[in-house]
């Protein structure tokens, strides 16, 4: 499991871990799931795998409502 823990600095410099819990592919785009640790905390986070002009993976923002609603409605379907 502890291959799927992805740790990140916020702004304020302070490290951030979560869990990668799922990967899936939406109109030929990847997007990944990712959730605190916190078994308290409700929040999950959806970001949409790109390439660089490199081909180094940038995980971005959904700004799109529309694009993130499908995701979300993916990302249900393999959960129940």
């Amino acid at each position: 499991m502890k291959d799927n823990i992805l740790k990140f600095k916020d702004q304020e410099g302070n490290t951030i871990e979560l869990e990668l819990v799922a990967e899936l592919y939406v109109n030929k785009n990847k997007y990944v799931v990712l959730a605190p640790l916190d078994e308290n905390a409700e929040d999950e986070y959806i970001y949409r795998v790109d390439l660089d002009k490199d081909g180094n993976k940038e995980w971005n923002i959904i700004e799109e409502d529309k694009e993130f609603l499908e995701v979300k409605k993916e990302y249900k379907k393999l959960l129940y």
